[in-house]
């Protein structure tokens, strides 16, 4: 019985993925994994999971950083480096020491990215890594009074060479490094590295690896979904002593960089938690924040296209008795009058607005929210558009007929009325069998 659950949990998990699997195909991903990744035991886990993406057509660069190891380094070698404006001040004996670390990470992130055991995920992957000069860099310079040495900053990116690598199914891996044509070397901060490469290459998605699950409101709650300007709030919310930032606010305001120049979502995800990266990118739900240009969730007016998401959205409602059935023919007449809530292409609310422009009246019918998605204020959301349009048409209150949802709309300023004052045409229209409650609300 339970070989035949985990079986059936399976193929629906298939079955709710396949679009994204779809959608992501030839997309270009610009990873961002922090050195801390590397020293958890979830690391081969992530190691997988970017193979996976590999071997279903997704382009990846990924980036790497090295703060731990470098620290590790320097307490090695009794050395000490400081942090200004959360620039390491990256002298001769630092940057000899970076190398090192940044030698050692290529070096294993290459080993496990070659990896081809029977029995294990990594089994036939024949994952192609390219390690190449593709940042050209510059110094900071003096700033200040406060020389940065051997810090740097991105100047360019080789767009082409990094194209050529994709093109071939090779996945580029980036260090922190860059080289200047003069032919030095410049230690970066990766969270910029990340951001320009996604930046040049006009990425589909920048996704970042952090300590946390994701943006966490007040209350300790995963945000799901910010645009820029509401992930800016949180970067200056949060506090840090001078030097160092955490990790989770550099790629924020990496975050916010790439999706104001271009690029269309950025995600921040956990590092600790396994499968994090296919749960973000293959379900609705996700696994951790994304910062958005615009918002992957939109109320709109529906269209004949939606009637299969609309039927499968009210369909287990009219077999409960809560709505009153509609058939296919009904909704494709009615379609008009419907409003839905969109989520990446798949219906997950619904409200209608039946107007009676003589009496000055709108019905709002058929309002439902998918099971998974009602603790988020969808409804109310759908009463105020539908309120909106209300007005647009010149409506001065609107009613509804509820057999089950008495209360929800009574908390909502919807009073009881007498079924007497329904325009006329719904009068005659009036079920004597279900006994509904008429509930109506001034709008004007």
């Amino acid at each position: 019985m339970q070989v035949e659950q985990n079986s059936k949990q399976l193929v629906n998990w298939f079955r709710s993925s396949a679009p994204y699997i779809n959608a992501h195909r030839n997309k270009t991903f610009v990873l961002m994994l922090g050195g801390e990744a590397l020293e958890t035991d979830n690391f081969q886990h992530i190691i997988n999971d970017i193979a996976l993406l590999n071997s279903l057509g997704v382009k990846l660069v990924l980036v790497h950083g090295v703060r731990p190891q470098i620290q590790k380094q320097l307490d090695l070698h009794g050395h000490k480096s400081a942090f200004e404006n959360d620039v390491r001040i990256t002298d001769e004996k630092s940057l000899a020491l970076i190398k090192q670390a940044v030698g050692a990470v290529q070096i294993e992130l290459q080993a496990r990215l070659s990896m081809g055991l029977a029995n294990s995920p990594m089994q036939g992957a024949s994952i192609r890594t390219v390690v190449g000069n593709v940042v050209t860099a510059q110094p900071i310079g003096v700033k200040d009074g406060i020389d940065y040495c051997h810090a740097g900053k991105v100047r360019r990116i080789d767009v082409e060479g990094l194209k050529t690598h994709l093109d071939m199914g090779a996945i580029p891996v980036i260090s922190p490094l860059g080289f200047s044509v003069t032919g030095e070397v410049f230690n970066l901060l990766a969270e910029e590295v990340a951001t320009q490469v996604a930046i040049a290459l006009q990425a589909d998605k920048l996704i970042g690896f952090c300590s946390n699950i994701g943006v966490l409101d007040q209350s300790g709650q995963l945000i799901s979904e910010l645009l820029p300007e509401e992930a800016q709030k949180h970067v200056d919310a949060i506090a840090y002593e001078a030097g160092e930032a955490p990790g989770t606010l550099r790629f924020l305001r990496a975050a916010i960089a790439a999706c104001k120049a271009g690029v269309t979502r950025s995600h921040l995800i956990s590092y600790y938690q396994e499968g994090a990266l296919l749960k973000e990118l293959f379900t609705r739900d996700g696994s951790g924040s994304q910062i958005v240009k615009e918002s992957s969730e939109r109320i709109r007016t529906a269209t004949i296209d939606d009637i299969g998401g609309l039927l499968e959205l009210i369909e287990p409602l009219e077999k409960q008795g809560v709505l009153v059935k509609r058939s296919r023919e009904l909704l494709e007449n009615e379609i008009h009058h419907f409003l839905i809530v969109e989520l990446d292409g798949m219906v997950i609310g619904c409200a209608a607005l039946y107007p009676f422009k003589d009496e000055k009246m709108g019905e709002l019918a058929c309002l439902v929210s998918h099971p998974k998605y009602r603790r988020s204020a969808r409804a109310d959301n759908l009463v105020t558009h539908v309120e909106r349009k209300a007005r647009e048409l010149g409506l001065e209150s609107i009613f509804v007929l509820t057999t089950q949802s008495i209360h929800w709309f009574r908390e909502r300023g919807f009073d009881f009325t007498d079924i007497n004052q329904l325009p006329a045409a719904k009068k005659e229209m009036y079920n004597l069998k279900r006994n509904s409650k008429v509930l109506l609300r001034k709008i004007s």
